[in-house]
């Protein structure tokens, strides 16, 4: 059964980054343990100001953000003193655990030129064992990400396993996720393995029980069902889902599974105990003025029949 459709809608990451949210939202939190996707670019015109789409330092805690490219490249930077370029077919892969600030900077003009830039970022929330944990970051490349491919279909495991796939990506919960290029006509399915399971369209079209859906679209399915999705065209897919880790809330870019976390986390930022990165720390992104408490992520949403 297909439990929800999630439209994007538009989110301001930066005064010139306009991208589309896709998770979390109202009445689907979270997908097993993501709770957050944003889907950036193709950027159409390049500006004449690249640092316009620049995201200053900022914190996180009681994750794991997870960015991939389809095209162009961003540099990293944390606190730990890590400064990575990251390229398409690469992952990204930061624990924030107990804190940490990043960067995401786009300074190279030539990756902004003829809407190169796309990426996708999301977060993986942590289980509670884990949510204190050190902060740390990886970078894997394209040829340490398995690729799966069959007759018009293709595919990279960004992490966990899915498909008789599985990778070196360090994850601390069950998981997968998977970058797939599908070509007109095909039909295939979704990974058995997990009980949670979506799948976001980021470029193209597919056909689920003689319905369409289009790009901008997240579909999530219930455990149990054996869905068939066919392209109706030459169609991006992102897949991704797995095991629910619990209730979680989030506020701005913190996520926890208790409140009284959070509203230390906002004091840490405020107070500046989670340090810039020392590579870029002459300005930042102020704690919002919302005066909003944390909302919930439940680990099981509301059916739509």
């Amino acid at each position: 059964m297909l439990e929800i459709v999630i439209e994007a809608r538009k989110a301001s990451i930066a005064p010139g980054m306009d991208v589309k949210r896709i998770l979390p939202f109202r009445l689907r939190r979270m997908v097993g343990p993501f709770i957050f996707m944003d889907h950036a670019g193709p950027i159409q015109e390049t500006p004449t100001n690249g640092s316009k789409l620049d995201v200053l330092p900022h914190p996180h805690i009681g994750l794991s953000t997870v960015s991939y490219l389809f095209g162009g490249q961003v540099t990293h930077r944390d606190s730990l003193g890590v400064e990575q370029i990251i390229r398409p077919g690469e992952v990204n892969w930061m624990t924030a655990g107990k804190g940490i600030a990043h960067s995401e900077r786009f300074e190279d003009p030539e990756s902004l030129a003829g809407g190169q830039m796309e990426m996708i970022q999301t977060w993986v929330a942590l289980p509670e064992k884990d949510e204190e944990a050190a902060p740390s970051f990886m970078n894997y490349k394209p040829e340490q990400l398995p690729i799966y491919t069959e007759k018009g279909v293709w595919m990279r495991l960004i992490a966990g396993n899915a498909y008789g796939l599985n990778n070196d990506v360090k994850t601390l919960s069950p998981l997968f996720y998977l970058h797939a290029i599908i070509q007109q006509g095909t039909d295939f399915g979704l990974p058995k393995e997990h009980s949670e399971r979506a799948v976001y369209v980021a470029k193209g079209s597919i056909e689920v029980n003689g319905k369409f859906y289009h790009e901008g679209q997240m579909l999530v399915f219930s455990e149990g069902v054996d869905p068939t999705l066919h392209a109706k065209e030459k169609s991006t897919l992102m897949l991704m889902g797995g095991e629910p880790l619990g209730e979680r809330f989030i506020w701005w870019n913190f996520v926890s599974s208790r409140k009284e976390r959070i509203e230390q986390a906002k004091e840490d930022w405020k107070q500046g105990r989670i340090i810039l990165p020392p590579n870029d720390n002459k300005e930042f992104i102020p704690l919002p003025e919302d005066k909003s408490r944390p909302t919930a992520a439940p680990p099981a949403p509301e059916v739509l029949s």
